[in-house]
């Protein structure tokens, strides 16, 4: 999904919250001055951690969790590198493996290669700038791998979220009662801590809200809200995913009582007329990228269409 102008405020936020990600890396080598030499040569591109064996290697996977590549010497004692690695793949198998090796055990490296368990493998000594180019090749093809799964995950949640917000629609027995049940839908899938769903009447919040994660009866706040009267006014969503850095909010309840971090609102607009506003809050750093923040607004143009049903 393509960026709209109406999030573009929300997305700008987000870019200069996100920081490039770094990469963790293994390196596993028996000789220290090997390690040592791994760790300098990527230290300032990756996380990088070290064991000097395939059984210290395992561990710091069990309590690291998945890294994007491993390096690992094939000759070492207790366990070889491809034994090692062949380990590693039923819990990581989007990691990428590539073993150095200083012999000639082609038959095991072509078997592990040919298995999928070894991406490349690099003699040794190896040439400092052609080991940084695979790894690159190995970090992009994680990358790579890592988005097209994510793909898949969001294409799911996507589907789940629309047909549940339908589902809500269909069994309520009038518009407010699709309240409740929708803010906690939403809540739950951006993370929030708290979600209030109310109707607008005259862009006039009215009635009595649908709630996640707060008390009804405590939102008496929401209609005097900077970001709440500017998206009823705009007719746009939103944000601020810093309220610390805000002047016009960092002192003004309940961000500073109930220690907001973040506010993101969305008004549900059908021909020119805001039928409701959806607020979103979260008490820690903003949780969503930005495929998320889209889903999220996606959600939104569907939550617009039930709203219509429900009153049909």
């Amino acid at each position: 999904m393509q960026p709209t102008p109406e999030l573009n405020g929300i997305l700008g936020q987000l870019q200069n919250l996100r920081r490039p990600p770094k990469f963790k890396m293994l390196v596993v080598d028996d000789e220290p001055d090997n390690l040592d030499l791994l760790y300098r040569t990527f230290r300032r591109q990756c996380e990088v951690f070290r064991a000097e064996s395939g059984i210290e290697a395992l561990e710091i996977l069990a309590n690291k969790g998945e890294v994007a590549v491993i390096i690992s010497d094939q000759r070492m004692p207790e366990m070889k590198g491809t034994e090692f690695l062949s380990k590693t793949v039923p819990q990581f198998p989007n990691t990428v493996r590539i073993i150095l090796t200083g012999f000639t055990d082609v038959e095991d490296l072509v078997d592990a290669i040919n298995s999928g368990q070894v991406y490349r493998y690099i003699t040794k000594p190896w040439d400092p700038e052609e080991l940084k180019v695979l790894v690159q090749r190995a970090l992009d093809a994680y990358e790579a791998q890592c988005q097209r799964i994510d793909e898949v995950e969001r294409a799911e949640t996507q589907a789940t979220l629309i047909q549940s917000i339908f589902a809500i629609a269909k069994g309520a027995d009038n518009l407010a009662s699709c309240l409740a049940p929708m803010a906690s839908l939403v809540g739950q899938y951006a993370q929030a801590d708290s979600c209030i769903f109310q109707l607008t009447d005259h862009a006039e919040l009215t009635g009595v809200p649908g709630c996640y994660g707060v008390d009804p009866a405590s939102v008496t706040w929401l209609p005097q809200d900077v970001l709440v009267r500017d998206a009823l006014t705009t007719q746009w969503p939103q944000g601020c995913l810093q309220v610390a850095d805000d002047d016009r909010l960092k002192d003004i309840l309940p961000y500073s009582q109930d220690d907001i971090s973040a506010h993101v609102v969305f008004p549900l607009v059908y021909r020119q007329r805001v039928l409701a506003v959806l607020s979103l809050q979260w008490r820690r750093p903003f949780p969503l990228d930005e495929p998320e923040v889209q889903l999220l607004y996606l959600a939104v143009q569907q939550m617009i269409l039930a709203l219509m049903c429900a009153t049909l």
